[in-house]
């Protein structure tokens, strides 16, 4: 027997039927490194790159850790996005099926009447965005004293600034033996630093490229285009066969304007932004993922750790503010051996700060321009 099978084994009857169920013959990476350290109850911090199977390699130790005979909330996964929490809680109820473990989503924007419903329930796991977890404890609604995991899911999103204090109030509620997880696509040093004042002597994994998932052929390539006229180049794109693009801006404003004037000339274009309604977004992503929208305008927020399968493209609409940034971006696309094109729109200033990122990472973007309404090297035009 090899030594991930028998980390599979270690695992309750329930996960090992699932994983035979799900038809994996092999954990990745991170679920080899992390999932053994997380069963021996020491906190870890984990930075492997997006589509690594990040969320099995906690889920599955922590859901082997609840006891569905106890009425308490026992562990707490945090995540930065709706639209991310209800991704999780799907995994959490593929995954615990037949276990008699019982979960709960609390989400800010939601009805807090029915979240407190939930809550009377007793669930054994609790999924949730930071806000509204943080207010349900305070109002002592949300009992905390039995909680022994804490998760945070894209920890770099949650432990910016804005929501730093709002995580250590969660944290600090729970249990003094508590177990701190936190995993990541990136771990730029201030992340990994307020990760170490939340844990105590925590392991930390850092996985760059994934041996067991084939990386699919990705090409990096750009266009130069003064921001105005940026929007017909996505016009030009949106043309192209075969395309489902996931278009990144940098703000809600941006997005929106950009929308319309796609939409005024029939190009069918929709979006993923936190004003958005909870069901509009669910309505957009279903859509986007099921094939009936070739254009899914996003801004980074609202995009972070959704699994969405088949993107062709990863459109830098407004340049990355960061590598970290443009690595998550990139990451959609080119998933389990797919081919994907990465096209960043960008003006003479921004060309300088691709070509940095890019020789950083190990390689060369192509410039390229349109022609015919075909994507050919600019030099051939």
């Amino acid at each position: 027997m090899t030594d991930n099978e028998q980390m599979i084994n270690q695992l309750k009857p329930f996960l090992q039927e699932a994983w035979s169920k799900a038809g994996f013959s092999t954990p990745t990476d991170v679920q080899t490194k992390a999932i053994p350290l997380i069963l021996e109850g020491l906190d870890v911090i984990a930075e492997s790159p997006t589509g690594t199977g990040k969320t099995l390699a906690y889920l599955l130790p922590v859901l082997n850790k609840i006891d569905p005979d106890k009425r308490n909330a026992q562990a707490v996964i945090l995540a930065s996005s709706q639209e991310l929490v209800m991704q999780i809680l799907s995994e959490v109820q593929k995954w615990g099926e037949g276990s008699g473990i019982s979960s709960a989503s609390i989400i800010g924007g939601a009805n807090p009447k029915r979240q407190l419903e939930k809550l009377k329930k007793s669930p054994h796991l609790i999924i949730g965005t930071p806000g509204r977890v943080n207010e349900l404890i305070k109002q002592k609604k949300l009992k905390m004293h039995a909680v022994k995991t804490i998760v945070l899911d894209e920890g770099d999103q949650l432990l910016t600034a804005e929501h730093k204090s709002t995580i250590e109030n969660i944290v600090k509620s729970t249990l003094a033996d508590r177990q701190v997880l936190l995993f990541s696509a990136t771990l730029p040093p201030h992340t990994e630093g307020a990760a170490k004042e939340l844990t105590k002597q925590p392991e930390i994994i850092k996985v760059k490229k994934d041996s067991t998932i084939v990386s699919g052929e990705v090409q990096h390539i750009y266009f130069i285009s003064e921001q105005r006229d940026k929007i017909k180049i996505v016009e030009k794109l949106s043309r192209l066969e075969t395309l489902k693009a996931l278009v990144f801006m940098k703000d809600i404003g941006s997005l929106q304007v950009a929308a319309e004037r796609l939409n005024y000339k029939d190009i069918p274009a929709i979006m993923l932004h936190s004003e958005l309604t909870k069901q509009q977004r669910q309505a957009n992503l279903k859509q986007f993922r099921e094939g009936k929208q070739e254009m899914l305008l996003v801004t980074d927020i609202a995009a972070r750790g959704l699994d969405i399968q088949g993107v062709t493209h990863v459109v830098h609409y407004d340049f990355p503010r960061d590598r970290e940034q443009y690595i998550h971006r990139s990451g959609r696309t080119g998933r389990f051996g797919a081919e994907g094109i990465v096209i960043s729109i960008v003006n003479e200033r921004e060309e300088r700060d691709l070509k940095k990122y890019c020789k950083e990472l190990g390689f060369v973007p192509e410039q390229k321009d349109f022609y015919h309404g075909q994507i050919v090297d600019w030099k051939k035009r």
